[in-house]
């Protein structure tokens, strides 16, 4: 355990960051489930408005660094690529 003041506000603030870091991926995390499953129904509709909060949910993720911008951008063409397919095939 720290001992000096500077090292006990450095452990305060990493326990800070570390939740807002956690809560941020487990946001994204959770858009990135609920836009899997909603083309795994094959719901087109339900699928468009979750690839629409997705994408959101990316921006975010790169904006408060969760994500790297191209790493999002490949998520994103391809997750709009399967909704295309879910129209496709009904």
């Amino acid at each position: 355990m720290a001992n000096h003041y500077s090292a006990l506000k450095r452990a305060r603030q990493t326990d800070k960051k570390t939740a807002t870091n956690r809560a941020n991926k487990s946001r994204l995390r959770s858009a990135l489930r609920s836009m899997r499953e909603a083309i795994a129904k094959g719901d087109k509709d339900a699928a468009k408005s979750a690839l629409s909060a997705a994408t959101s949910a990316m921006d975010k993720g790169v904006q408060k660094g969760v994500l790297h911008k191209n790493t999002a951008s490949r998520y994103k063409a391809r997750l709009s690529k399967r909704v295309k397919a879910v129209g496709a095939a009904k």
